[in-house]
């Protein structure tokens, strides 16, 4: 099973319980419906990347639904998480891709997220046998990535937030959610095994 389509989403969730926290977050996220499997990092070729409207949409309840996600959660007052998901996508679209996770402390929406599109986009870059000095600023090796030709846009998706000031959990998730490529059967019908009579069984 090779996914076909993909969209990115986020969410944050505050509750007493950590469980709960989190799964307030993927309600705001729009992905609590699925039965969610994390896999790790490639964005298969051709893969379409949707709108979250466009891929929630597509989504059924109880779908098992892999995803590529990152968590922060915390019950410090105060204290700030964040969660990305970065993107590097080639400019032949016939080779795969890269998404990266990247979850901390302490850091701003735009500095997780710029850490995990350099992650992605440095894998991204040594596959495709682009030279680079990897002791040099990310805003430096993105204009050698793009002016290599090889590599079509980089991007991420992050969710930040301040632990909740009572203590409560704070939970905090950035997710690129595959969409399988075929259509599940809408109620198909159950079958049921006969059960075998006794004399049948030996």
């Amino acid at each position: 099973m090779v996914p076909r389509k993909v969209f990115f989403t986020k969410g944050v969730g505050v509750h007493k319980d950590k469980l709960a926290s989190f799964e307030l977050a993927l309600r705001k996220a729009g992905i609590e419906k699925c039965n969610l499997v994390c896999v790790s990092s490639i964005l298969p070729p051709n893969c379409e990347i949707l709108s979250k409207d466009e891929g929630v949409q597509l989504l059924k309840p109880g779908q098992i639904t892999f995803c590529v996600m990152a968590r922060s959660d915390t019950e410090e007052p105060n204290r700030l998480i964040s969660a990305a998901i970065g993107l590097a996508v080639p400019k032949d679209r016939e080779n795969y891709g890269y998404l990266s996770e990247h979850h901390g402390f302490g850091e701003t929406d735009s500095k997780a997220g710029e850490y995990a599109e350099d992650l992605a986009a440095t894998m991204l870059a040594t596959t495709l046998g682009i030279e680079f000095d990897s002791a040099t600023a990310w805003e430096e090796r993105e204009d050698v990535y793009k002016a290599s030709g090889k590599i079509f846009k980089t991007t991420n998706i992050c969710q930040s937030a301040q632990g909740n000031k009572d203590g409560l959990w704070t939970t905090v998730i950035s997710a690129a959610v595959f969409i399988p490529s075929y259509e599940p059967e809408e109620n198909p019908p159950l079958k049921t095994k006969q059960i075998p009579k006794p004399n049948e069984i030996f």
